[in-house]
């Protein structure tokens, strides 16, 4: 409320007729209230934060749990098909000689 009053008291000195001193703060009250962020704000934001990371690093690490068991399935999938492939090859080479 200092604010204003200074600010409305400034704008009168330098001859600024009092209705447009007046809508001139009411202007500013409302961009204050709109577009600044108070310290209860910005906590609320910083908890957020911190909730959606600890979500974030949750899934991530669910994520790197499911690719090293993908891994290990496609490791074990390239090997049977490598060893099939091989049996086939030698079943082709016994059969042509």
């Amino acid at each position: 409320m200092k604010m204003e009053l200074a600010l409305y008291q400034a704008l009168i000195s330098i001859n600024v007729p009092e209705l447009k001193a007046h809508a001139v703060i009411e202007a500013l009250e409302s961009d204050m209230q709109t577009f600044l962020a108070t310290k209860s704000d910005i906590s609320t934001l910083r908890h957020q934060l911190v909730t959606d990371t600890a979500q974030v690093r949750s899934e991530i690490s669910q994520t790197r749990s499911e690719i090293a068991h993908l891994d290990v399935k496609l490791t074990i999938r390239m090997g049977v098909m490598l060893s099939a492939t091989i049996g086939i090859l030698i079943a082709a080479m016994r059969f042509i000689h």
